[in-house]
């Protein structure tokens, strides 16, 4: 064999060995297929409407199809263990509420999921408004009209909520507990299930995100009595929060995308810095707006230390509240 021939083949080879490093790094660049965003709960309400947002930013930005999956039951408590249980490799991703996330293992003796050990933190993404509504024939006008009425008559009156376990759930016990009133639970599969019901008449109040209950509210078919957040939302700006009538009551809901456990940490970082993009945007910033939303902006870090120091705060709400989910 000739040194040219010798000489030839490994160049031969090496060009070989090169070409299968570059399409292996081609096909190894995230993301080269599309992304699922599992959604805890049902169409409709306002994590739903968070995530479809994103969804479709995210999609433009990283040039691959972001499909959302709503998967509701549980509180949310389901699909976040299938999630928690689904490959680590940036493809399946949460875009969950608090209740779903820091109530729940609160609520259930066995969630299905650790919130801390199994996932990791992408990064908040938005927070939501939370009223207290009811039907226009209802009544009472305001939180205090309503904590009269249902004073007057323990037991009388009934609130509906998306589901055992859900954010409307736990706020309803929270604002029974600081009012000293006793409403009837009436659970929902579904934030917009329980809307319609109260619009409909067979349900005189509920608390609802306003994704779910501001077209409601715009129409006349549902009035407002007060605001759960601690402030006023620029949706509702001359909606009073309930806090100004009970001292001390106030939530801010908010939504957040975590990843499996383990899930690589440059993926993590590329999704963080996405989605920090996608909130900078205008158009993604209205649409979050028209449905009483705003964008909740920060790292992977204040993410976990936000889920370390909320999963005690609702640990205690639920003991202190006596919420439970049967």
């Amino acid at each position: 064999m000739t040194f040219q021939t010798t000489l030839s083949r490994r160049i031969f080879t090496a060009a070989v060995l090169c070409s299968a490093a570059l399409a292996a790094g081609a096909q190894d660049k995230y993301p080269s297929k599309p992304i699922t965003v599992v959604v805890p709960q049902a169409a409709g309400g306002a994590n739903d409407a968070i995530a479809r947002v994103v969804a479709q930013k995210l999609s433009e930005q990283l040039g691959q199809s972001v499909i959302v999956d709503n998967r509701p039951g549980a509180g949310g408590t389901l699909a976040t263990g299938a999630t928690a249980r689904a490959r680590n490799d940036g493809y399946t991703l949460l875009l969950t509420a608090d209740s779903a996330h820091v109530i729940g293992p609160a609520l259930y003796k066995n969630p299905g999921f650790d919130p801390v050990k199994d996932f990791a933190p992408v990064a908040p993404v938005a927070t939501a408004g939370y009223v207290l509504v009811a039907h226009p024939s209802f009544p009472a006008n305001t939180v205090a009209e309503m904590v009269a009425l249902a004073k007057a008559s323990p037991g009388k009156y009934s609130i509906a909520s998306a589901g055992n376990g859900t954010l409307n759930h736990l706020i309803g016990e929270m604002l029974q507990k600081a009012a000293g009133i006793q409403l009837q639970h009436i659970p929902y599969k579904g934030s917009a299930a329980a809307a319609t019901d109260v619009v409909g008449g067979q349900v005189p109040l509920s608390v609802q995100s306003l994704p779910s209950a501001i077209a409601f509210i715009k129409a006349g078919k549902l009035k407002v009595l007060g605001v759960v957040n601690e402030k006023r939302v620029a949706a509702l700006p001359d909606a009073p929060t309930i806090g100004e009538t009970i001292k001390g009551f106030g939530q801010a809901p908010w939504y957040a995308l975590f990843a499996p456990a383990g899930t690589p940490a440059p993926i993590v970082a590329q999704l963080q810095a996405e989605v920090a993009r996608a909130l900078e945007h205008k158009d993604v910033v209205d649409k979050l707006a028209t449905v009483g939303c705003e964008p909740f902006k920060g790292t992977a870090a204040q993410l976990a230390a936000l889920v370390q120091s909320d999963l005690p705060k609702w640990s205690r709400v639920v003991k202190d509240t006596g919420a439970t989910v049967d």
